[in-house]
């Protein structure tokens, strides 16, 4: 309706914006240290164009404090983070922010907090009102504007939390698991919004444990662990130097010796078939020669680049044993 287009309007406006002056954020050796234990050592990145840049870790890896630092919320002992060329200020742009953890005022109603978090943002209540009627009925939230934060599920208050950050229309929206404790449903609601903030050419970073969910929105990675980076680059061309490497088979029957005359061991055996790490396509496809030849009804064969998960398990493995 007409909060619709008010909405639509507004949003390409900021648009038109964005695309006048090139924005860029670059992270450039920050460092934060704990005493003698570094959770931060020496993180860089740099966002040139609109898109997603993913964030990754395993638990205490230093993806919450690298976002806290960029964000301002905490100062780094050094190194920098620069916006469109000048030192990051988080007062003065355009920022949303969906933090991992539950931030919302228990006893206190969902609408005056997001009028007051709005505020916060610049925003005068006629225009917060027009956007954050649009965010209700867009997440399904409307009975809850007059609860409080208490009364509601946790999957609900992430959204309320989600609405707070895409309210203001930042420029810059940066996503801690942001589909934590979400149920499948709820989860593909959150996707279709960031995708729909992608095609805004928004910056977003968003930092998450499913990568499953990374591989769909993300270019650039970074991987931490013990606060060290032990990869970064474009995934894409990050999997493309890997080259079709894993290699899932499922027959009727068993291929044990065929795979071995090829020199090829499983490792995972699973209802979905069997998998193989092979040094080369040319071995690959060999056990498909062989399988063939014997008359063996083939139900699947997949020769696959490593997905993301397979990458970082590999990469953090590594990096632990150093």
């Amino acid at each position: 309706g007409d909060v619709y287009k008010r909405q639509t309007v507004y949003t390409r406006h900021k648009q038109l914006k964005r695309s006048v002056i090139l924005m860029s954020l670059k992270v450039d050796n920050i460092v934060k240290t704990y005493g003698s234990y570094r959770a931060v050592d020496g993180l860089s990145f740099e966002m040139t164009e609109p898109g997603v840049f993913a964030l990754l870790g395993t638990n205490g890896a230093g993806k919450t404090t690298s976002i806290r630092i960029i964000l301002g919320m905490l100062s780094a002992d050094s190194g920098s983070v620069t916006w469109h060329g000048k030192r990051f200020c988080t007062a003065n742009e355009s920022i949303g922010y969906l933090a991992e953890e539950r931030g919302l005022y228990p006893k206190y109603k969902i609408m005056d907090q997001l009028l007051y978090f709005t505020s916060l943002k610049g925003m005068k209540k006629p225009q917060a009102v027009k956007a954050l009627d649009y965010w209700f009925e867009r997440l399904g939230v409307q009975e809850y504007r007059n609860m409080r934060a208490e009364q509601l599920s946790k999957g609900n208050q992430q959204k309320i939390q989600l609405i707070a950050a895409l309210a203001p229309d930042p420029e810059l929206l940066i996503l801690d698991e942001p589909l934590s404790g979400l149920d499948p449903v709820n989860a593909e609601l959150f996707k279709s919004v960031i995708r729909e903030e992608i095609k805004k050419n928004k910056y977003v970073i968003m930092s998450s444990h499913q990568m499953s969910t990374i591989e769909e929105f993300c270019r650039g990675i970074v991987i931490l662990n013990k606060g060290k980076t032990v990869l970064q680059g474009d995934l894409n061309e990050i999997k493309k130097g890997y080259g079709r490497v894993k290699l899932t088979v499922k027959c009727e029957g068993d291929i044990t010796a065929l795979a071995q005359e090829c020199g090829l061991t499983a490792v995972e055996e699973t209802p979905n078939g069997s998998s193989y790490n092979v040094q080369s396509e040319e071995q690959a496809h060999a056990l498909l020669g062989k399988i063939m030849s014997r008359g063996i009804p083939l139900i699947k064969y997949e020769l696959r680049e490593p997905s993301l998960n397979e990458i970082f398990i590999e990469k953090v493995g590594e990096s632990d044993e150093k």
